[in-house]
Formats: C-alpha cells, sequence, structure tokens
C-alpha cells in the first residue's frame, strides 16, 4: 500500500548499549594492517634522524674540545701566577731583609749620632773653657797697632817705656814695666807694607787697665803723622764675638740708646735709663 512505512521495531536502551560494546570489542580484537613504506621501523627512535645525530655529536664534541682548552689556558695562567707569586714572595722576603737590615744601621746610625752629639757639647765646652783661659792668660796684654816696622831697634821695652806714656800722655808711677814684648809674626825688611803688630805684658795689671782705658776714650794716636791703635788682647774667637757687635752701633745711635762692651764679649745697651 502506497504510504505503508517499513515496518521496524523500536530498539530499546539497554539492546542499544549491548550492541555498542560488541561492536567496540570486535574492533579491538580485529589486526590493524601495517604499511611498511609509511610506518617507522620498530625498536627505533623516532624523535632524532639519521642524519642529524652525527651533527649534534660532532658539536658536543667541539663544545668540549673548547671548554678543554680553555681549561689548559686557565692551567697556565694558574701556573704563571704561581710562579710570579713564588719570585713576589722570594723579593718581598729580600725586603725584609733589607729593611731589618737598615733599620738596624738606622739604630746604629742613631748611637753614633748620639755619641756624636754628647762629643760635639764636649767639644764646645772645652773651646768656650780654653778661650776664657787663653783671654784670662792675655788680660795683662796690650796690642800696639801701626809702629812702622824696625822704628823700635832691638829693645822692644825700652822702646815702649819711653814712647807709650809720651803717647797717650799719661804720667806711671811706678813707671811701666814689662814682661816681655815682641812683633806678631816674621820681621820685615822695610816699612812698604802694613805693619806686625806689638804684643806688650805689662808686669801690673792695674797699669794695663789704665792704658786700656785712655785708649777707650781717647784713642786712637798719633806718631808723625801716623795712626796708632791701642787694644786688648783677646783671643780669636773673642775678638770674633765683639766684631759682631759693630754693625749694631750705627742702629743705636739712629736710636740715641747708650751701648758698650763689658770684657771679654759682653754687650750693654740702655734706653730712658733702663739697662
Amino acid at each position: 500500500m502506497p504510504g505503508n512505512k517499513p515496518n521496524h521495531k523500536p530498539v530499546s536502551k539497554p539492546a542499544r548499549q549491548l550492541l555498542f560494546s560488541e561492536a567496540l570489542q570486535h574492533k579491538r580484537l580485529t589486526p590493524t594492517k601495517i604499511n611498511p613504506q609509511t610506518s617507522p621501523p620498530l625498536n627505533e627512535p623516532t624523535t632524532m634522524s639519521d642524519k642529524d645525530q652525527p651533527t649534534t655529536m660532532d658539536r658536543i664534541l667541539q663544545e668540549i674540545t673548547t671548554v678543554s682548552r680553555r681549561i689548559e689556558g686557565m692551567d697556565a695562567s694558574i701556573t704563571s701566577l704561581t710562579l710570579e707569586t713564588k719570585s713576589m714572595r722570594s723579593d718581598i722576603a729580600g725586603f725584609q731583609s733589607r729593611v731589618t737590615g737598615l733599620e738596624q744601621s738606622m739604630g746604629s746610625l742613631e748611637t753614633q749620632i748620639n755619641t756624636s752629639q754628647e762629643r760635639e757639647q764636649d767639644f764646645l765646652y772645652l773651646r768656650s773653657k780654653l778661650t776664657d783661659m787663653e783671654d784670662r792668660s792675655g788680660r795683662d796684654n796690650i796690642r800696639v797697632l801701626g809702629i812702622p816696622e824696625n822704628e823700635e831697634g832691638s829693645d822692644m821695652q825700652a822702646f815702649l817705656t819711653s814712647t807709650l806714656p809720651k803717647m797717650i800722655s799719661l804720667d806711671f808711677d811706678p813707671p811701666l814695666e814689662f814682661q816681655r814684648a815682641h812683633r806678631i809674626g816674621p820681621k820685615r825688611s822695610d816699612n812698604s807694607s802694613r805693619p806686625h803688630p806689638i804684643i806688650a805684658c805689662l808686669l801690673r795689671h792695674n797699669q794695663t787697665r789704665q792704658i786700656l782705658q785712655v785708649a777707650r776714650n781717647h784713642g786712637p794716636f798719633r806718631i808723625d803723622q801716623r795712626e796708632i791703635r791701642i787694644t786688648a788682647d783677646y783671643s780669636k774667637e773673642t775678638n770674633e764675638r765683639r766684631k759682631a757687635f759693630l754693625a749694631l752701633r750705627p742702629q743705636l745711635r739712629k736710636l740715641e740708646m747708650k751701648y758698650g762692651l763689658f770684657d771679654p764679649a759682653r754687650m750693654w745697651v740702655t734706653k730712658n735709663g733702663v739697662s
């Protein structure tokens, strides 16, 4: 009959589940055909090809070789540093020995310097004592400067005994007496050069003081238009100390200050009545 539908019985839900399970089990048990051209061989890794494997190994070997060379270079540098360190240690040891030697030398030098300073102090003390003794031994002496050579004749004491009182205009009672009198240096035959000074040692100290006081206050003196000076007989060191005050005299005069020298070489200055 037209319009008739096929006669199918509806399948229940439990029946459908049973059919599905059987179909699934049949599929699992059916063997799968393997195409040898498209499938990879068994028991071989599928992550790396035959062409890629040697290239990767070469790179690894190259990196290992590079690292090894770097390590060898580091070993050489470490060896060089070790040698330099040993050399520096030996140099430092040498410097330390030299410093030790210098310290010992410095200690010895300090001892020598201290000893030399003590000796210098002793020398200065002895020199001052010697100068003082020389000044004391010549306190009865006078120096006469400017008398021409050979004018005294053969007797210097007689010449001074008769010439000095007239030259300084001073009478002595008792008369002048000398222990000794002579010129300093070799005798000259002519008067063309500066005459040698005369050193005279008087017998009486008070007469020496009188002559020197008159010479300071009224000198220099003149004989036949020749200038004659009389001074005390000091040592060389004392004369140098006395000459050091000469530069101060013009300044003291400008300041209108009184000044003078104590024997042997001490200067005094007075201003406004205060010395």
